[in-house]
């Protein structure tokens, strides 16, 4: 689709019912460890384990017919090493989901070739990396300077070269996400991040304004099905 200059849509789903909504025609679904949020009621996404994803997962593995499924791996369950990445990275064989996704940059490109060596795809995230917003000091855009923006388009072609089939790019400047998308051989996904990423992805739970404990000002609302 990148190739063909074809835009890429994705939503988040956690359920069976949701995910069978795939009909429509939505390329990929995230199972993202965002259900923290939106569904477990957290106010970060640092808390969910890795039963959580793979109860949440197999339900929306089996309810998806027709797209890519990816399983977020949550907080921990890969940066402690790279034994652990490959170990916990089975949650693609516990789910039957197609690939599975972690959070940063070249500080995790041997878990990424390790994982993806064991024959499990992954993809890549970068910008804002939910799981690091205690590093980060909040929900902030990243690479608003210069030497955070070659920062991290020094990490995306590191986590292309270790094997990523796909890179998210979240609350990334749009001239900056655009940048990155053109030097890349494979697709960008933008959640905040402009137009120019090869597509995009959005928690349908903000997509739909059923969650309103916050809301990012990317999200584009759909339908107001909360107030309905």
């Amino acid at each position: 689709m990148k190739d063909k200059g074809e835009k890429i849509s994705m939503l988040t789903a956690y359920d069976y019912s949701t995910a069978k909504l795939d009909a429509a025609g939505i390329n990929g679904i995230l199972v993202g460890d965002s259900l923290g949020n939106v569904v477990l009621g957290y106010d970060t996404t640092i808390p969910v384990t890795v039963e959580d994803m793979i109860h949440h997962g197999a339900a929306v593995a089996r309810g998806a017919k027709n797209s890519l499924v990816v399983v977020d791996m949550p907080f921990l369950s890969y940066q402690t090493s790279v034994y652990d990445a490959v170990v916990n990275a089975g949650i693609m064989k516990e789910t039957q989901c197609d690939c599975v996704k972690l959070e940063g940059g070249k500080s995790v490109c041997p878990q990424i070739k390790a994982i993806t060596d064991a024959s499990i795809p992954v993809m890549a995230h970068l910008g804002l990396t939910p799981q690091s917003v205690n590093a980060f000091g909040g929900f902030k855009v990243q690479g608003k300077t210069v030497e955070a923006a070659q920062q991290l388009i020094e990490d995306a072609k590191a986590v292309e070269e270790a094997g990523a089939f796909a890179v998210v790019l979240e609350c990334v400047p749009a001239k900056l996400a655009r940048k990155v998308t053109e030097a890349l051989h494979i697709p960008t996904i933008g959640i905040g991040a402009g137009e120019g990423c090869d597509g995009q992805i959005l928690v349908y739970a903000d997509m739909l304004s059923m969650f309103s404990d916050f809301t990012p000002k990317f999200v584009r609302s759909f339908a107001n099905v909360g107030e309905i």
